[in-house]
């Protein structure tokens, strides 16, 4: 296990209303305090590479933020990928679901959950 320190300064941010609905699931899934939101991303899509946003348990290599009251597990070498990202929560008639406003990326699909950088 990696004993790498709480940052205090996040590369991402995160939405009041994705942070409204992230304490919801975590409340609804009876996820537990030992596990944090994992932000990341990996080889894949239509665009080259998919998002990762998903409650895990701390792992070798993360770096670990507090944003809005959550812990944030970030593999290091992803903070390339995602500093100055803002991750969002969408409630409307058209689109529901997280989205990822991310100035690194050079294309996204259509869809959203892919990009390129």
């Amino acid at each position: 296990m990696s004993t790498t320190e709480l940052t205090s300064v996040a590369p991402l941010t995160l939405t009041e209303g994705a942070v409204k609905e992230l304490n919801k699931i975590r409340e609804q899934q009876e996820v537990a305090e030992d596990f944090g939101l994992r932000v990341g991303v990996q080889g894949g899509g239509c665009a080259g590479m998919n998002y990762i946003l998903g409650f895990d348990q701390k792992k070798e290599g993360d770096t670990e933020y507090l944003i809005s009251g959550i812990k944030v597990f970030m593999n290091k070498a992803h903070g390339l990928y995602l500093a100055g990202m803002e991750i969002d929560f969408q409630n409307g008639l058209n689109a529901r679901g997280f989205t990822f406003n991310n100035p690194n990326a050079t294309s996204t699909c259509g869809c959203g959950t892919s990009f390129s950088a």
